[in-house]
């Protein structure tokens, strides 16, 4: 027979309302006391009736997770690590995907918002003015995405790509690509705007493709564009492109590095695991999902900005030098 909170009072030695604190208001029992319970009750197996604890606080103990694309490697890390930093609290994720539509992002924002206590909103599509909106009507936190007022964990992606940009140049790329992410992406912006800044250097000319999906079929569709533009190395957007990008080039008998120098933004898996191995800037995508988790339940209201890192790979190397004129 399941315990209950009878057996648990019994065995802490406090009182029934107590236990029921220790799990519905934890703030409101001494540090010693609320140890005590939650030993007992991990102890004895028991488990809070949540429906019951909902109706005495008004909390559901769930959070939505909303991302742009679950079929990218990039979110699952996110994901995962979320989830776990949940249950650490006691709470639940629900996750759900908009397909990059901001149209189904609304619909879910507003179908989740009377289920959950909160939505996290990673990569978003829609408007700063409705996201604005919405978090009127729900608590929101954004992943990488800045909007005044609102909390937010951002992933220094423009930090990524100067880090990116400035190793492509230290190997002598003059003429280099940036093939950009989706219409209505700040990363991309982001990225975009380090990209424009790293150029007035003087050390490269950059040459902007996009906007383009985000997916591998995306880099690989643009190849022939790459190729035309005459550049000797390619940022993209996300490792998934990349690594289509590395495909479309290999179609067209171009060889990476030996010909164009190609490196992501993401350090997904499949980075370390295409030939030639992929150069990358990490994004801290676990890190970002525990710290939005942490920053909804606290109800913080600051910006959370998280470093990059560029990890060095085989797929670029150093620029290939112009052959003898006819």
């Amino acid at each position: 027979m399941p315990a209950t909170i009878r057996d648990v009072a019994r065995a802490s030695g406090v009182h029934i309302s107590t236990v029921s604190r220790t799990f519905s208001a934890p703030h409101l029992v001494n540090a010693a006391t609320r140890s005590r319970v939650q030993a007992c009750a991990e102890q004895l197996g028991y488990r809070p009736n949540r429906a019951a604890r909902a109706l005495i606080t008004g909390r559901t103990f769930n959070i939505g997770l909303i991302v742009a694309d679950i079929a990218n490697p990039f979110f699952p890390p996110l994901i995962k690590a979320a989830e776990s930093q949940a249950r650490r609290h006691d709470h639940h994720i629900f996750v759900a995907d908009t397909n990059e539509d901001p149209l189904v992002e609304e619909d879910l924002v507003r179908a989740l918002a009377k289920q959950v206590d909160g939505v996290l909103l990673c990569g978003p599509r829609l408007s700063d003015r409705l996201i604005e909106q919405l978090s009127r009507e729900v608590p929101l936190v954004v992943v990488n995405r800045r909007i005044a007022g609102l909390p937010a964990v951002v992933m220094d992606v423009a930090q990524g790509a100067r880090l990116a940009l400035d190793h492509l140049a230290g190997l002598g790329h003059r003429r280099i690509a940036l093939v950009t992410g989706p219409r209505g992406s700040w990363t991309s912006q982001e990225i975009r705007r380090a990209a424009r800044s790293a150029a007035r250097s003087g050390r490269f000319e950059l040459v902007v493709i996009g906007p383009n999906q985000p997916t591998d079929d995306g880099g690989r569709a643009v190849a022939e564009q790459v190729q035309r533009a005459g550049v000797t190395a390619v940022l993209a957007y996300n490792d998934l492109m990349a690594v289509g990008l590395m495909d479309g080039l290999d179609a067209l008998g171009l060889r990476v590095p030996g010909d164009v120098s190609v490196a992501g933004i993401d350090d997904i898996a499949l980075s370390r695991l295409t030939r030639p191995r992929l150069t990358t800037v990490a994004t801290p995508t676990a890190a970002a999902g525990r710290a939005a988790v942490d920053m909804l339940l606290a109800r913080a209201t600051e910006l959370v900005a998280l470093p990059t890192e560029l990890i060095v790979r085989d797929s670029t190397g150093p620029a290939t030098p112009p052959g003898p004129e006819a």
